[in-house]
């Protein structure tokens, strides 16, 4: 009995001592709590712009060697290219790689001119064969791949479904590649209207956006043939849309890639190396604002 009276008590302290604890929590502020995760929501946003898009490697490369952490990829053309198999979990190293040697054949299908003389189709079945045809929902960080509804107009965000279709429709340059049919809508390369969606970013809840404008850092030489005059067109257009989203980003990385041509395969390791110089010179200001953003981060 006199056990049973001492195990009682016993108990009883011990219940008495959880309730304390429980109280005690409860009644510290919010505001000293901090939750370890709280940290602001980082955009990367890859612009538009055809074989400089390697650039975009570049930058990857240098923001993952800073432990820069990227809670959102949004893509634009070639932007979209790169930007879907970083988000699927390729480490910009892989991207390298994987930039080194690809070659036209893997993504360019050349057909008899028919609104484009490119069909698309490799280039979808790249992108879906390294995704292991995974759907977007289902990449590591979630993806946006911004393309042009052809009829209405209007920037178009894919954020799920099929990968390789959604950056072909992206990727679909008017002109050079053929509109992509998706449902029963058609659609062109997103640059058309937004070459660098920064206003994507802030629409999903971006509280720090990083641009990568290859878009603004034109050539002055006069283009020669009718691929190179409509790339440095498109180019043109690419840089003078882009101006009114740019200013909405806190970051904006402009790589030194006028000496490349939009089609120019052959630099694409010095596309990847003004990538990285551009990148590492906004480092300081990307933690700055990280800070900024959450002190206590």
């Amino acid at each position: 009995m006199q056990l049973y009276e001492y195990c009682k008590k016993i108990i009883s302290r011990v219940l008495w001592l959880v309730v304390l604890s429980s109280l005690l929590i409860s009644c510290v502020p919010k505001e000293t709590v901090r939750d370890t995760t709280d940290r602001p929501k980082i955009a990367l946003v890859l612009g538009a712009g055809a074989s400089k898009g390697f650039a975009h490697v570049g930058v990857i490369k240098v923001l993952e060697a800073n432990g820069i952490p990227i809670d959102m990829v949004v893509g634009t053309s070639a932007g979209s290219f790169v930007g879907s198999l970083y988000a699927y979990g390729y480490s910009g190293f892989d991207l390298q790689g994987i930039a080194l040697s690809i070659t036209r054949g893997d993504i360019v299908d050349i057909a008899i001119p028919d609104k484009g003389f490119i069909k698309g189709e490799k280039l979808q079945d790249f992108i879906n064969s390294k995704v292991k045809n995974a759907p977007i929902e289902r990449f590591k960080i979630p993806f946006y791949a911004v393309a042009t509804d052809i009829t209405t107009g209007k920037e178009v965000v894919f954020g799920n479904g099929n990968a390789g279709m959604a950056v072909r429709a992206s990727c679909a340059i008017p002109g050079v590649f053929r509109p992509v049919k998706i449902g029963n809508a058609t659609y062109v390369d997103g640059g058309v209207v937004s070459p660098v969606s920064v206003d994507v970013a802030r629409l999903y809840g971006a509280d720090v956006v990083i641009a990568v404008d290859i878009s603004g850092d034109t050539s002055t030489n006069t283009p020669d043939g009718i691929m190179e005059t409509l790339m440095k067109s498109i180019d043109i257009m690419y840089s003078r849309i882009a101006k009114s989203q740019l200013i909405n980003a806190q970051v904006v990385i402009r790589p030194k890639v006028s000496h490349i041509g939009s089609a120019d395969f052959d630099k694409r390791h010095e596309a990847i190396l003004e990538g990285e110089k551009a990148a590492q010179e906004a480092i300081p200001r990307i933690r700055e604002l990280i800070y900024k953003a959450r002190p206590n981060y």
